[in-house]
């Protein structure tokens, strides 16, 4: 991450929890209520259970939006058996908080910079009606203290993002407008700016005005040299949504050790996906990747991300948000303390919206909007 941040945080040392700590305790997240499981003699599970109603999920990825643009009617409060995800599952995993992917299907009529604008301010306000309509289980979060607000009143916070860096069409006008209707998470791939080669003198452009936003760089399925530039120029830092551990699984979307140190220098934040094509088909895959993850880049720089509804299959055991107590259970067996889960679950996410809030701040003190454009800087 660039110097900017080193001047942000002071008080705080690399490996302290600081005022982060905050979010860890009951005082600040009151527990919830939870029905008992299944099997009282299952004493991990029990544990996870209650651990997660303290530290609820913040979940990097879900593909809700889409999955509910194909169906013709559905009540996510009551229960809707067409999805993965609905409001009683999210209650019975303990989420918090979710990502909700504006991810376009890749076609190439989509990659056109256009039909690409157009369609995610579609996805947009797909998410915005949603959420209207089942306001008893969801609520709108744009930061982190809007996320505290919705859980502590019983709601799951959903926040806009990510979307393709293609839907930005070049212009970062419509980044500026697109934050303005709520989108927090852009990822950095797809596009000329954001190659095989890294980031050109545009994408930097584009990286500085995400910073003076707030709106968070996705790394998840960049290039190498992308991740590294966007270490180097952002202020914020960054976070990839569905990334596990490519020494695990030599999956493309999945981050070699070289780049999970990387990461965890910046103050980034892996979020392992549950899904069997890049963790593995059991829960103990998906458990492998975690260890290797906060081994390499730290405790600090390891998340979540179910993927659910993101048309992909699931590992044993973790079909849909309400498994979540089944993962956290088999971290406690492995030795994972309630400390580092609670930074798993909820903490780190926590840690990364305000860490993009509080450069933003610090950002527009210094920065005008830009009014660079891709041929000016790249032509």
């Amino acid at each position: 991450m660039a110097d900017l941040q080193d001047d942000l945080h002071t008080g705080t040392e690399a490996g302290g929890l600081g005022d982060l700590s905050e979010p860890l305790t009951a005082q600040a997240y009151p527990p919830e209520p939870y029905a008992p499981v299944s099997d009282p003699d299952d004493e991990p599970l029990t544990r996870a259970h209650a651990v997660l109603a303290a530290h609820p999920v913040a979940d990097g990825y879900s593909g809700l939006p889409r999955a509910l643009g194909r169906l013709p009617w559905y009540d996510l409060e009551l229960g809707e058996s067409g999805v993965d995800t609905d409001v009683p599952r999210l209650r019975e995993g303990h989420v918090g908080a979710l990502l909700w992917s504006l991810h376009l299907p890749e076609t190439p009529e989509n990659a056109r910079g256009d039909r690409a604008v157009g369609a995610t301010l579609e996805q947009l306000d797909l998410v915005k009606t949603v959420v209207r309509a089942h306001p008893e289980g969801l609520r709108l979060a744009y930061d982190a203290g809007q996320a505290i607000d919705a859980r502590n009143c019983g709601r799951v916070a959903v926040l806009p993002g990510p979307a393709g860096a293609a839907a930005l069409g070049d212009r970062l006008g419509i980044l500026r407008s697109l934050h303005a209707l709520g989108l927090r998470v852009l990822t950095l791939s797809g596009v000329s700016w954001a190659g095989d080669a890294g980031l050109t003198r545009f994408g930097e452009e584009v990286v500085r005005e995400m910073n003076r936003l707030g709106v968070l760089a996705d790394l998840s399925g960049a290039s190498a040299g992308t991740v590294r530039r966007t270490f180097a120029v952002s202020k914020a830092p960054a976070l990839c949504t569905r990334s596990g551990a490519r020494a695990l699984r030599p999956h493309p979307a999945n981050l070699p050790d070289d780049l999970l140190v990387e990461l965890g220098a910046a103050g980034g934040l892996c979020m392992v996906p549950l899904t069997a094509e890049q963790t593995g088909p059991t829960v103990r895959d998906v458990a492998d990747h975690l260890d290797h993850v906060r081994t390499v880049a730290g405790p600090q720089s390891v998340g979540l991300s179910g993927t659910y509804d993101s048309g992909t299959a699931h590992p044993l055991e973790l079909g849909d948000p309400s498994c979540y107590p089944r993962l956290i259970a088999e971290l406690l067996r492995r030795g994972w303390d309630e400390a580092d889960v609670a930074l798993l679950t909820w903490g780190n996410f926590q840690r990364v919206l305000r860490g993009a809030a509080f450069t933003a701040r610090a950002v527009r003190q210094r920065r005008e909007p830009s009014t660079a454009t891709i041929a000016e800087l790249d032509g």
